[in-house]
């Protein structure tokens, strides 16, 4: 692993630590994203606290965060293996942010923003993986874990040799939804759209 690699990991994580649902928040004067709804600093949360242009912003940043350190690391002629790696570091930036206490969200949107590189077909499937789901369920958590299933899939057809490390990322993504995956099977999941202080994304 070269001394690029190293420090390509290192901003992306340092990326992916920035905290743009509790910016956007604060800059709005919404409460904080990590202390109401599901305690989840992500887009969905700041839906249901702000609504659509806030939760927009949220979504757009938090997708940045994944696409710049992999999009540049590719144009600085990084190995798929290793794009995987620095993805995995935005993501892990996005769930354990050093600026902000180490919690932080589920990085399905950041996950999605270091995939986007792929293609627009890869990115094109996954958009719309997620919307179906979530527009037949109203489980965002269900949406973000079949989409993440099915990106190893979808890359396989599109450009095989980004397999592996979308497949890494999507093990990341389904492993920080396991207490969402209980709540499912439980039936105690909460949809996008219902409201209270009890909510779980």
């Amino acid at each position: 692993m070269t001394p690029l690699i190293l420090m390509m990991m290192l901003l992306a994580y340092m990326l992916g630590s920035i905290s743009s649902a509790v910016l956007v928040s604060r800059l709005f004067r919404l409460p904080d994203p990590r202390t109401i709804g599901s305690n989840n600093p992500g887009a969905t949360n700041v839906l249901r606290s702000g609504g659509k242009g806030p939760a927009a912003l949220v979504l757009l940043f938090d997708v940045l965060k994944g696409t710049i350190p992999v999009w540049s690391s590719y144009f600085l002629g990084i190995e798929p293996l290793y794009l995987g790696m620095i993805g995995i570091c935005a993501c892990l930036g996005h769930i354990y942010p050093l600026f902000f206490g180490f919690n932080g969200g589920k990085a399905v949107a950041t996950a999605l923003g270091t995939m986007m590189p792929i293609g627009l077909e890869l990115t094109g499937l996954l958009i719309a993986s997620w919307v179906v789901v979530l527009a037949i369920t109203g489980y965002s958590s269900l949406a973000a874990i079949v989409t993440v299933g099915l990106a190893p899939v979808f890359t396989w057809f599109i450009k095989p040799i980004y397999t592996v490390p979308v497949f890494m990322l999507s093990l990341l993504i389904i492993a920080r939804h396991r207490q969402n995956i209980i709540r499912l099977l439980r039936g105690h999941e909460s949809r996008v759209w219902d409201k209270g202080k009890n909510l779980k994304e």
